[in-house]
């Protein structure tokens, strides 16, 4: 009997913002492996990812990553097919070494290069973990650097239709463990210490919960945790004490404010654009209190909720699979290719 052809492969790169990773997957989305190098250690004294550090990061890190991706996956290089790399949106700097890396490769082994975009990759996570065909649905991303809410008419067909006007979610999050003097990343933290606490305690303010616009904004929450922490200036007489029980308190009430809005405008969401499915992406993804929320709001509408393992949730490279859709449709980027930071809107095929 004649041995099967080897599954086709891919290589993705993914270092849009503090974490260096790459990832080998088969063409029926088969994760060969998965290989994210975290940088939280480097960024944990300034409470927030500094730009210039994670650059440098990156620089050291990518070649040991991607090569330790190929060999656990047992994978050389002459079998891949075509290497992927996220180009939008992240840090400037942080992009331009994964970009620079995945070029190289493309060049060297005369492979298609294709261009990722990481809120997208991020969605199509989704369809990874379902081992389905999830679209077309709502996804909303939320994360430190994205709130955004789309309609995803296919996998790559995305339109935004909801975005924070200040603060991102995971913004929010490690801005107020800065305040209650918790340790970055500050999402984790919070979650872990909101279970402790009453979320009912401290009436926070939860912007845009009663607007039929699909907006965010975590700016005002932000600063009225600030307010009730330190106290109100200019005199400041209120301010509290971060007592345990407190802490955890506000904790509670922080999150509670955080995720009643993300489901609400899901939920807005789902009625305007009439789908039966909400997909959802991102490191806020992870939160045990979100995913609660959310399917139950899913199992109250019939609506299909679909979230991935924490993994997949986090920043990483296999989720950028996603790339195996624009190869199959023959997009492929040119090896000028560059990065765009800010978030693109619409891009064709």
């Amino acid at each position: 009997m004649a041995a099967s052809e080897p599954a086709q492969t891919l290589l993705a790169i993914e270092s849009s913002c503090d974490e260096t990773a790459a990832a080998v997957i088969t063409r029926d989305l088969r994760i060969l492996s998965n290989v994210v190098s975290t940088q939280a250690e480097l960024h944990l004294r300034y409470g927030g990812v500094v730009p210039e550090i994670a650059s440098r990061a990156h620089v050291e890190r990518i070649l040991p990553v991607i090569d330790q991706a190929l060999k656990s996956a047992d994978v050389t290089p002459d079998r891949l097919s075509a290497v992927a790399v996220v180009t939008q949106p992240g840090l400037v700097g942080s992009l331009l070494v994964g970009v620079t890396a995945a070029k190289a490769l493309a060049m060297t082994l005369d492979i298609p290069l294709i261009d990722v975009n990481h809120v997208e990759a991020h969605l199509y996570a989704c369809r990874i973990a379902a081992e389905k065909d999830v679209f077309p649905a709502v996804g909303l991303v939320v994360s430190g650097g994205h709130t955004h809410l789309f309609d995803c008419h296919s996998p790559v067909d995305f339109e935004l239709i909801g975005a924070t006007t200040d603060d991102a979610a995971g913004e929010a999050y490690d801005k107020v463990a800065t305040i209650l003097k918790l340790p970055y990343p500050g999402g984790p933290n919070i979650d872990k210490l909101a279970a402790t606490g009453d979320p009912a305690r401290h009436p926070l303010p939860r912007s845009y919960y009663h607007d039929d616009r699909l907006l965010f904004s975590f700016s005002g929450l932000k600063t009225a945790v600030l307010y009730l922490v330190e106290g109100h200036p200019p005199h400041r007489r209120d301010r509290h004490e971060l007592t345990p029980e407190f802490t955890a308190d506000v904790c509670a009430s922080f999150q509670e404010a955080v995720t009643d809005v993300l489901v609400k405008k899901c939920d807005q969401a789902l009625k305007v654009r009439h789908r039966k499915r909400l997909l959802v992406g991102g490191g806020v993804a992870a939160n045990s209190r979100l995913r609660q929320k959310l399917q139950q709001i899913g199992n109250k509408r019939r609506v299909e909720v679909v979230i991935p393992p924490l993994t997949l949730c986090t920043d990483n490279a296999a989720m950028a699979a996603v790339a195996w859709e624009r190869f199959a449709r023959g997009s492929f980027a040119e090896l000028d290719l560059d990065v765009t930071p800010g978030l693109m809107r619409k891009r064709p095929l």
